[in-house]
């Protein structure tokens, strides 16, 4: 099992850190928008993130003798995702060490992209404030590693909870995507 984990969570953790960089350097350049950087953040995730579907698969194809339980599933997906979410975690601080002005620059550009789409909706000066306090606030605390860490595991593991689970579930069936050698 430990072959198989190193193997799908480093994977898994090298994507997260190569779109970590694509899209960061994107949203540097004002290539994209927050809008969606957010969305193809997200969505990169999933694609790192499916090496746990591919983890179990292995698993249970090649040392489960084609078939695994729920459980086994989950734990094997579950330590998928600790490895896949602290390589994130070293991407984007690797990414800030490397560009030591992105952080601050990205969250001014972020302040400024919120403000225009609360002033787009109607927001009032005081609704407005607020959140730009609230901001002020979390780009102060993000000053901490260790709350840094949270929120970035935070963005990313309910992503791999999400993704070991449907996994899991479809994986302790022999039926779905059995082993060629098997079928």
């Amino acid at each position: 099992m430990k072959k198989v984990v190193l193997t799908f969570g480093l994977i898994a953790g090298t994507l997260s850190i190569i779109f970590t960089f694509l899209i960061a350097t994107l949203c540097d350049w004002e290539s994209i928008d927050f809008g969606r950087a957010e969305l193809i953040g997200y969505a990169s995730m999933i694609i790192a993130l499916s090496m746990i579907f591919f983890g179990i698969k292995s698993y249970r194809d090649n040392y489960a003798g084609g078939k695994i339980t729920f459980w086994k599933g989950v734990q094997i997906g579950l330590l998928i995702t600790s490895i896949g979410s602290v390589m994130y975690v070293i991407g984007g601080e690797a990414y800030s060490a490397f560009n030591p002005g992105f952080a601050p620059k990205v969250m001014e550009k972020y302040k400024e992209f919120e403000t225009n789409k609360m002033k787009a909706k109607g927001a009032s000066q005081a609704e407005i404030d607020t959140v730009m306090k609230q901001m002020t606030d979390m780009i102060k605390m993000m000053e901490n590693p260790l709350i840094r860490f949270g929120i970035y595991i935070i963005e990313i593991f309910p992503v791999g909870l999400i993704i070991t689970l449907l996994s899991a579930a479809l994986l302790r069936k022999r039926e779905v995507f059995p082993d060629a050698a098997v079928a």
